[in-house]
């Protein structure tokens, strides 16, 4: 069997193995794949039965080009790279690994807050430059120091990586405010559950946990941010068209929010015009919540395609199906059923 991995860097820059996966078969990795230029993919992807992608785009064509294609899989959460349904259409199985990440996002959303609030990095680089020093008094702050207990942070998005946010974000003292579709129980045990204006209006934090689709698409924009308090502070390390970013960048150089920081933009890598870049006390990384290593190794653990079968026999069809009615989706590799 033939197995292709598209755009193997960034799960594995060299500090893992791919050694369960060259079990099953004859494995190609290629470190990048262009995003653009489907023509490449086809051509790595000639003769192959799986194909694995984290941001690399399968689409139609591709598929189409690719006729002994029986398996696409994913290394990450999200699958909008992948025509999922085309890929349906031509009984492919797609699947993705939702659980890999939730414990490190859920730090990161809280890491960006806690550097808005004391500014670390900033004032530990005062310091070896010679301020402290130099300093007349025996400390000093150049920005305004944030205690985060007894105010309120409001989630969008109150799933698992949500609910791991709101249980940190409690144990410093805050309230949690959460709005999602499903409430749960595990969720009412951290959170109060309201409607989206609610949230808004009564938050000191918002932060976005929730997936991309066309009824979130542009949920933080110009009218939704004059909603929310003034001051307010802003986090998404979900999927970046979750905000119109110039509304984003105008609410925080007029003051209306106090602080952003978010792990992922609308286009990726970040274009130099992007208007975030030049806003005020905004906070940007190149989208690595989920990249520790411990998270990475549980991708390689999940993704053995353990029961795809070795030859070349059809499999049992299995597409990504809804989880919970908040169309957060779920399949395992594993569930590739045996010739």
């Amino acid at each position: 069997m033939k197995i292709v991995v598209l755009d193997g860097y960034t799960e594995n820059p060299g500090d893992l193995s791919w050694r369960e996966l060259e079990k099953l078969g004859d494995v190609t990795v290629y470190e990048r794949t262009s995003l653009t230029d489907e023509e490449e993919a086809i051509r790595r992807l000639e003769g192959a039965e799986v194909a694995i992608t984290n941001k690399t785009p399968i689409t139609r064509r591709v598929m189409d080009s690719c006729p002994q294609l029986k398996y696409i899989s994913m290394l990450a959460t999200g699958y909008n790279v992948v025509d999922a349904d085309y890929a349906r259409e031509r009984g492919i199985p797609l699947s993705n690994i939702p659980t890999y990440g939730t414990a490190a996002v859920g730090q990161f959303a809280i890491a960006m807050l806690l550097e808005i609030c004391h500014h670390v990095a900033h004032h530990s680089q005062s310091v070896h430059e010679g301020r402290w020093e130099a300093c007349a008094d025996w400390c000093y702050w150049d920005y305004p120091l944030i205690e985060l207990d007894g105010k309120s942070m409001g989630i969008i998005g109150f799933g698992r990586i949500g609910q791991q946010t709101g249980r940190i974000a409690k144990a410093l003292g805050m309230k949690i405010l959460a709005y999602d579709s499903y409430p749960n129980d595990a969720g009412r045990e951290i959170a109060e559950y309201v409607d989206l204006d609610t949230l808004l209006a009564s938050s000191d934090v918002i932060a976005l946990h929730c997936p991309l689709f066309p009824e979130t698409r542009g949920i933080i924009n110009r009218e939704t941010i004059a909603k929310m308090k003034n001051g307010v502070i802003i986090l998404n390390n979900s999927r970046g068209p979750l905000v119109v970013e110039q509304d984003l960048a105008d609410a925080l150089n007029s003051g209306k929010v106090y602080a952003a920081g978010v792990d992922v933009v609308s286009t990726e890598p970040i274009r130099g015009d992007n208007p975030l870049l030049t806003a005020k006390n905004c906070i940007i990384t190149p989208h690595i919540s989920w990249a520790p290593k411990e998270s990475r190794q549980r991708i390689m653990g999940i993704n053995r395609i353990h029961h795809l079968p070795k030859g070349t026999g059809h499999t049992h069809r299995h597409w990504l199906k809804p989880r919970r009615a908040d169309k957060t989706f779920h399949c395992s590799l594993a569930a590739v059923g045996h010739r």
